[in-house]
């Protein structure tokens, strides 16, 4: 119902915006002059050229065949991907379309999705070398290129970089890009620092009764050891993170690149070559970017059940402030919520995902971090739809665990925050 109000709230809108002022002329939307800006500002990151969307929204000639699609997407708020509640936030990084600019793009279908003159299209957006963060200071790529069958299960692929740094490092900005997006679920890059062993970052206490039980695969488990702390992932819906001014994160002297790969067989044999960039901070940073996996791998979700609730917590061992959230589930991952409890008892709700999807994973980015002090808890609580309800369900008969796979299940709230930075690291 409330959906429903407020799709037709905005078809009002846009009807009205594009009648203009009252006994006036109405006002002829074009692509050229008022829906091309809106969708440079908000869509062709995605929608362009070798990117992971379908169909290029570059030009008039390659966004007119798509209009009903579009305006259908736009008005359900299905795009730009966003699900956050709209209680949430503000975040910094939140892609919903202002209520004139879905107005804009509806009044540009209806009346008739005309062009408008060549003279008035502005400037298309400029992106250095298809890298979102602009030109990367430096890029690591995996070893080798990497062949992924045409058919069968592909174990999570693990590959170490060396950085060979001679001095400590801070990352303002990082980017992976896939050397074939089609057989590519995600990628995650770790930082080890052989010099210290693995290594956590300090400052938010997880509960080990919760970790997942080791892998079977004894290289894998070896491996795993050392991942360390993590540096950037990148899964659907997520590909760079740019950091605040003042901010940045850690890379130490020697460090070590661990690159975690999950490859998905799609029917045809593939080749892979996966790779990281990455852009310095101009100057040491106030505060030092963190992040851990809030996570429980210890459920066992009943085949048939429709709701089923994990939960998982961590304890901030300092004062620290929250940057971003990244909830992360498989298939049958329904709903997500993180909450901070202070030491005084009182408690907020951080961000809710009231319909999670693995096929848009996002990160949420805060406007304004959130402060929290030494003592305070987060809690995460996830629910999972194990039953024939849930239309993305690989099988609702069996029961479901921890696993890499995607018809197996996680339940991880990947959490960034950041302390004051002891600012003794060099950046020549």
């Amino acid at each position: 119902m409330r959906v429903t109000k407020v799709v037709s709230a905005l078809l009002l809108s846009s009807i009205c915006w594009a009648a203009g002022p009252a006994n006036g002329p109405a006002k002829t939307v074009t692509f050229t002059k008022d829906v091309a800006p809106v969708l440079y500002k908000n869509c062709v990151t995605c929608h362009r050229p070798g990117e992971v969307a379908p169909f290029s929204l570059l030009s008039y000639k390659e966004a007119r065949p798509w209009v009903k699609s579009i305006r259908e997407k736009v008005t359900q708020r299905v795009m730009p991907p966003w699900h956050a509640d709209a209680h949430n936030g503000p975040f910094r990084n939140d892609r919903r379309l202002s209520d004139k600019d879905v107005a804009t793009i509806v009044a540009w279908v209806d009346g008739g999705a005309k062009e408008g003159d060549p003279k008035d299209l502005p400037r298309a957006p400029e992106m250095a070398d298809g890298w979102h963060i602009g030109q990367p200071d430096a890029v690591y790529s995996i070893p080798v290129e990497y062949e992924v069958p045409a058919q069968g299960v592909v174990e999570y692929q693990y590959f170490t970089v060396p950085t060979n740094f001679k001095e400590d490092k801070w990352l303002q900005s990082a980017e992976i890009r896939f050397g074939d997006r089609s057989v590519v679920h995600h990628a995650i890059v770790f930082i080890h620092d052989p010099k210290k062993g693995p290594s956590f970052p300090a400052g938010l206490r997880g509960r080990t009764d919760l970790l997942p039980p080791p892998p079977k695969n004894p290289e894998t488990a070896r491996i795993q050891t050392k991942l360390g702390t993590l540096l950037h992932g990148s899964a659907p819906g997520e590909q760079s993170v740019v950091y605040a001014p003042g901010h940045a994160r850690l890379i130490p002297a020697g460090a070590e690149l661990i690159f975690q790969l999950h490859y998905t067989p799609n029917g045809k044999a593939a080749k892979d070559r996966t790779s990281v960039g990455i852009k310095f901070a101009s100057e040491p940073p106030e505060w030092e970017e963190r992040t851990v996996g809030v996570m429980n791998g210890k459920f066992a979700i009943p085949a048939g059940e429709a709701n089923y609730r994990v939960e998982s917590s961590a304890t901030f061992t300092e004062d620290a402030e929250i940057t971003a959230l990244f909830p992360h589930m498989h298939l049958r991952g329904k709903s997500f919520e993180y909450r901070v409890v202070y030491p005084d008892g009182r408690s907020q709700v951080l961000l809710e995902i009231p319909q999670y999807d693995f096929n848009w994973q996002s990160g949420y980015m805060f406007a304004t971090p959130v402060k929290v002090p030494k003592g305070a808890r987060l809690e995460c609580t996830a629910y999972f739809d194990n039953s024939t309800n849930n239309r993305f369900n690989p099988d609702a008969t069996k029961p479901v665990y921890w696993g890499d796979q995607t018809w197996e299940e996680m339940m991880i709230g990947w959490t960034t925050y950041s302390v004051r930075s002891a600012r003794k690291t060099s950046l020549d």
